[in-house]
């Protein structure tokens, strides 16, 4: 499954409404943690269709990051039944972004 720009006229419909658990990664054009992590997200989201991937733009929707306490990116966030679950801040291995995902 591909990585979807969300933003927040979709946001509720892709996030919160979700029947999937979805990994939200609040990220940055000019943020360099976030352009390495990019390619491991693309990675894990082909392999995985139990979880949906979204990639929110901080810069372009700073609301939806100030009501989700997003301070430091990378932010990962994942939500289950539109509830915050996990959440990672900063560049984060493939190894532990699988097993950030996992069900519990």
């Amino acid at each position: 499954m591909a990585v979807i720009e969300v933003n927040k006229d979709n946001f509720k419909k892709e996030v919160l409404e979700s029947e999937k658990r979805v990994l939200a990664d609040f990220n940055a054009s000019w943020c360099g943690p976030c352009k390495m992590l990019k390619p491991i997200l693309e990675e894990v989201a082909s392999n995985n269709e139990n979880i949906k991937f979204v990639s929110i733009n901080i810069d372009d929707e700073d609301e939806l990051a100030e009501e989700y306490n997003v301070s430091s990116i990378p932010c990962l966030v994942v939500f289950d039944k539109g509830n915050e679950v996990k959440r990672n801040v900063g560049l984060i291995s493939k190894d532990d972004l699988e097993n950030m995902i996992g069900e519990e």
